[in-house]
């Protein structure tokens, strides 16, 4: 299920929401359930692995509370919960990469290529493993008590606005949202005003951007102009695609009670690639930060170390986005940039003005979401070419001005301009609701749910991760 779909907009939300106002007592047991339907709506035998991967951890999580500090069971549950974890993870999202690899390289000398086993991708599988994982780890370092219950956990596990795409919520932020939390008008108010946002985010910006971008990387050879439009808009719709989707979360989590960490903060500002992991997927950055960057030593054991450190961080966090080569070198370029900056002790237009060095930021971007977007490595070494080297659109690509260059598509993407490079953000218009802005989120609202009803079927972008 997705929340730009009638389905959810008109049933699910409602209902569930009815019920849990109406309901006494028992309201994480009733999120639980609706969040295993909301889940399960596209294959509900993904519930089970969900609901296992959930049972490991919160087991290992209850010997880790019990034993002392120190003793080896407390060390052999936490081994178990990351075995699994990242068992599961791996399994379902890299086997089949690892497999046709393999392969290619039995191919190379001569040999037969093995049978491949064909893996379907659980949705979401990403984050409700990292939070499940962080729990544990939590608990083991003393950052997080224990949790009451274990339907008190599979519900933070499972909670479904949140649940597909983030943002990545850690059990300490909440575990004293699952005992108790605050219901209030206001709270609710602005939970539901930033769903609507958001909603109008993905429907009336980021599809029609995606519209876009994709014509230009589906075709065969664009021109310089026209890669320079796709990529831009590609990079448009990535982030209002996105952001859409944590607004959304945010906002039903609120409308629930719950407060979940933000996750974007007007990325495209950003004067450094440090800078833009500051703002951009806060959740993800900061979750690889302290699991992954600080336990191989950050920064604390010299200069050589933290540069490799921040390779690692990033090849993994690469790798972690999708089992791909294209997403291997994203985090590789990503990671090189930090360790150049890091090098040079700032951003690489320090010295520039300000427009400058977000202009200069905002470009390196760019270079790295044509690796993002782009499926394969040859598809991306032509796409640089188009950028680079000056060429008319050739063959089937000369029909992409009729599809590009439209009124429409000039003004939402001048719109997007406008919207991606202002310091407020959706997460700040909404904490003080004037009659105003709800006039005008109403109105975005009612246009989006239209235009919703015209758009074929558009699923968030995160959704594969």
């Amino acid at each position: 299920m997705v929340f730009t779909s009638h389905i959810f907009l008109f049933y699910f939300l409602p209902i569930t929401l009815l019920v849990y106002y109406l309901l006494p007592r028992g309201r994480n047991l009733f999120l639980l359930a609706a969040s295993y339907i909301f889940y399960g709506w596209w294959n509900p035998w993904f519930v089970g692995l969900m609901f296992f991967a959930t049972a490991v951890n919160y087991a290992c999580g209850l010997v880790i509370a019990r034993e002392a500090v120190g003793t080896p069971r407390r060390k052999h549950a936490l081994v178990v919960s990351i075995v699994v974890s990242l068992g599961l993870l791996g399994f379902f999202k890299y086997f089949m990469f690892f497999e046709n690899n393999l392969n290619a390289l039995l191919t190379v000398f001569g040999a037969d290529a093995l049978p491949v086993l064909q893996i379907i991708l659980p949705v979401g599988i990403s984050f409700f493993i990292f939070q499940s994982l962080s729990y544990t780890i939590d608990v083991y370092r003393g950052d997080s008590p224990p949790v009451r219950t274990f339907s008190d956990f599979a519900c933070f596990v499972a909670l479904f606005p949140q649940l597909i795409a983030g943002p990545i919520v850690r059990y300490n932020t909440i575990a004293a949202q699952l005992v108790e939390r605050e219901h209030t008008l206001d709270k609710f108010s602005s939970g539901a005003a930033l769903f609507m946002l958001g909603f109008a985010k993905k429907i009336l910006l980021a599809n029609a951007m995606g519209m876009a971008a994709d014509a230009v990387f589906a075709a065969e050879s664009p021109g310089t102009v026209d890669a320079w439009f796709g990529i831009v808009a590609y990079a448009f719709q990535i982030y209002f695609d996105f952001s859409a989707y944590s607004d959304m979360a945010i906002g039903l989590g609120r409308m629930f009670g719950f407060e979940f960490p933000r996750n974007f903060n007007a990325p495209y500002l950003a004067e450094s690639i440090t800078d833009f992991w500051r703002r951009w997927h806060i959740s993800l950055s900061t979750f690889l930060r302290d699991y992954l960057y600080i336990p191989l030593g950050g920064n604390r054991r010299g200069e050589g170390r933290t540069y490799a450190n921040l390779a690692i961080v990033m090849l993994l966090g690469g790798l972690w986005h999708g089992a791909s080569w294209n997403f291997v070198l994203w985090g590789a370029f990503h990671g090189a940039l930090l360790a150049l900056e890091r090098k040079l002790g700032g951003g690489l237009f320090e010295k520039a003005p300000r427009p400058l060095r977000v202009g200069g930021t905002f470009v390196l971007i760019l270079f790295s979401w044509v690796l993002f977007r782009a499926v394969t490595l040859a598809e991306s070494a032509d796409y640089f070419q188009a950028l680079f080297i000056p060429r008319s659109a050739s063959g089937g690509a000369i029909l992409l001005d009729s599809i590009l260059y439209t009124r429409g598509n000039l003004l939402i993407m001048g719109l997007c301009a406008v919207l991606t490079f202002r310091r407020l953000q959706a997460h700040d218009w909404v904490e003080r609701l004037t009659l105003p802005r709800v006039v005008t989120i109403t109105a975005l609202f009612l246009l989006a749910i239209m235009t919703m009803h015209v758009q074929a079927f558009n699923p968030f972008l995160y959704f594969q991760f």
